[in-house]
């Protein structure tokens, strides 16, 4: 299947199209169905740049019900097993997609309020100003296990832990994508919302589908952060703008992507797997960082001390300090030439070299 490619028609169509489970992540920005009754005003007499266009308006609530549905479930059906769904929308229509998708069989992760750092006032002042947007992550089913990078999200956080309210501006300044002057998308979504989302759902190559794709702002960002997509577009004009958009987009470096992992996703590797596959010989001496103690490897991928005693790299770790217990991956140590490398170091270049 060819990826990194914009799709030029109706989303539904051309989502059942595309193979069965062959999507880790979508991200869908639908229409909000605002059921604006007039132009709006500000006090001044101008007019409001709102959501007028014919792509936004349908004829009741039973009709953006029943795309809804069909949106949903072209969308399930091309997600893998452990895919997820990412779902944007306003009071005018999230209440009804939410419903909807948990009927269809999806399992709702979270709901994420994002706060809109600068949001537009309410120049009637008959309401409270709409500072936020809803978005539902949700999973195929209560059985799936879509990948969440929580220790990225906390390093993004200062080491705290993320949590569901996302203070994040609107998109303006140089990022707003204009043609002639004059804004290209009415509802162009931040960046850094989409990197939020993409660094915490997806992995390197990932494949993100996004069935609304407007002014491209998930292509752009997932080519930056070196995964996969497919946009999906009716409108010409946006498609050609969305295009535009992401042939200028840099992707970075592999080595600046990287992200924090939870070492409870990574592969297992046990110690003697470094010993059988020749990382680490019998006969190897194991230290500290301070060189207070020392080990030597043993054939099964046991440690030995001076005095007979043997155990795992945690055991022995733990004796020679008089603890309860010990990471010997952190503790345990080997000197090439001439430093001290910490065995944890020499277990990822094994994950990456022989597991990929």
């Amino acid at each position: 299947m060819q990826t990194n490619r914009i799709i030029r028609g109706d989303s539904i169509a051309e989502m059942a199209r595309l193979p069965a489970k062959s999507v880790d992540l979508v991200f869908a920005d639908p229409p909000y169905n605002l059921q604006l009754g007039g132009d709006l005003q500000r006090p001044d007499g101008s007019q409001v740049d709102a959501v007028t266009d014919h792509w936004d308006r349908f004829d009741s609530f039973a009709d953006y019900d029943r795309f809804t549905r069909a949106w949903l479930a072209e969308a399930r059906r091309v997600l893998k097993d452990d895919g997820a769904l990412w779902v944007i929308g306003t009071y005018h229509n999230i209440f009804r997609v939410g419903a909807a998708l948990q009927d269809l069989g999806y399992w709702v992760l979270n709901d994420i309020v994002w706060r809109k750092a600068n949001p537009m006032p309410n120049f009637k002042g008959t309401r409270f100003t709409n500072a936020h947007e809803t978005l539902i992550w949700a999973s195929k089913s209560p059985s799936a296990r879509p990948h969440f990078a929580y220790k990225a999200m906390k390093a993004l956080n200062e080491d705290l832990q993320m949590r569901s309210d996302w203070t994040l501006p609107i998109c303006s300044g140089a990022e707003r994508v204009k043609v002639d002057g004059v804004k290209a998308h009415p509802t162009q979504k931040p960046e850094a919302l989409l990197a939020r989302i993409l660094l915490a759902t997806t992995q390197d190559d990932d494949l993100v589908l996004d069935p609304f794709f407007g002014s491209g702002t998930t292509g752009a960002v997932a080519k930056r952060l070196g995964r996969r997509w497919i946009g999906i577009e009716r409108e010409a004009g946006y498609a050609d703008v969305a295009q535009a958009r992401i042939d200028a987009v840099l992707p970075l470096a592999p080595q600046d992507r990287v992200i924090t992992h939870d070492a409870r996703t990574a592969t297992r590797v046990p110690f003697g797997t470094l010993v059988e596959t020749g990382v680490l010989t019998p006969g190897a001496t194991l230290t500290d960082l301070k060189r207070r103690y020392r080990a030597r490897v043993r054939a099964d991928g046991s440690l030995a001390l001076d005095g007979g005693r043997a155990g795992s790299i945690h055991q022995i770790g733990a004796a020679v300090q008089g603890l309860p217990s010990c990471n010997g991956w952190t503790f345990w140590h080997v000197e090439r030439r001439g430093q001290l490398v910490p065995i944890d170091s020499m277990r990822e270049a094994y994950r990456k070299t022989a597991l990929g």
